[in-house]
């Protein structure tokens, strides 16, 4: 059975799975991932690598949080990870042998979604990701949309001065607070005072909330989705936010997403296995005998 390595790099942990031509996870790896050095980022990954079975994999995929060249499998600049100008596609195939498919982690795990999860009975999926920052992406009949990308750094207005949604990803939370006048120091902070009813926590968070609603708005306006997904470490206080957006957008479908956070990473082995030609190959056999 053919078989990739599916990589889902975040700004925090990296992770590397095994997955097969049926879409199942044989092995998967989790580290934290280097920072701040483009050599230590890629050794890591070859260590990971050398750790799984290398027998009948035909291709390695990758999404990464930042942005990218898919035709040469470069890293342009992975702004939460501190690095860029990596060589990341070229690097692998020299020490493993295996073509190399690369692209944005929000990309990738918005056509996870839209292939297998919550997004397969629709045509237009829009996946959010709200974690150590802000992403989204868009699949249009189970293709990845290039012209969507990078859009947590989309400016908009806020209280007369122009900030990036990626101002309410995990990473800038004490910098949001900042802005509001108050002293918070991470999300975690920020949920269990709301939690609490603390008022500098449920005050901030109601800002939070705003500007996660105009970047849905933004987004619905600009690309038409059938349906919204979620996922994100911060969907782990889910309990504080979801259903309020949920009702404070009423003509938008907002899921969260099939395979939580493993979307990345089953995102990854489907578009590898695209690449490979293999998901084509499964389809056109069952179309032929079933």
């Amino acid at each position: 059975m053919k078989k990739v390595l599916a990589f889902d790099i975040g700004g925090t942990n990296t992770r590397l799975a095994l997955i097969n031509s049926h879409f199942e996870v044989e092995k998967d790896l989790v580290t934290p991932t280097p920072t701040g050095s483009k050599e230590k980022f890629m050794e890591n990954c070859i260590e990971m690598i050398k750790q799984f079975p290398l027998e009948n994999v035909v291709a390695i995929g990758a999404g990464v949080p930042g942005v990218v060249d898919t035709k040469t499998g470069k890293i342009i600049i992975l702004p939460n990870v501190h690095i860029g100008d990596i060589d990341f596609g070229e690097i692998l195939t020299k020490e493993f042998n295996l073509p190399v498919y690369l692209r944005n982690d929000a990309q990738v795990a918005c056509l996870g979604e839209a292939y297998l999860g919550a997004g397969k009975k629709f045509d237009r999926v829009f996946f959010v990701t709200i974690s150590t920052g802000l992403g989204g992406a868009l699949c249009v009949d189970k293709k990845i949309q290039d012209y969507v990308t990078e859009v947590g750094h989309t400016l908009f207005n806020w209280n007369g001065q122009m900030i990036e949604f990626e101002t309410i990803g995990g990473c800038n939370i004490e910098k949001f607070a900042k802005m509001n006048g108050k002293n918070i120091k991470s999300a975690k902070e920020m949920f269990d005072s709301a939690k609490h009813d603390e008022k500098e926590g449920v005050e901030l968070l109601d800002e939070w909330v705003k500007v996660l609603d105009q970047y849905i708005k933004l987004m619905a306006d600009s690309y038409q989705p059938d349906i919204m997904v979620f996922t994100g470490g911060l969907m782990k206080a889910k309990e504080m936010f979801f259903h309020r957006i949920r009702q404070d957008n009423p003509n938008v479908l907002i899921q969260e997403c099939h395979f939580s956070e493993g979307a990345g990473l089953m995102g990854a082995g489907v578009y590898a296995l695209q690449c490979a030609k293999i998901i084509w190959f499964i389809i056109k056999i069952r179309i032929y005998y079933f």
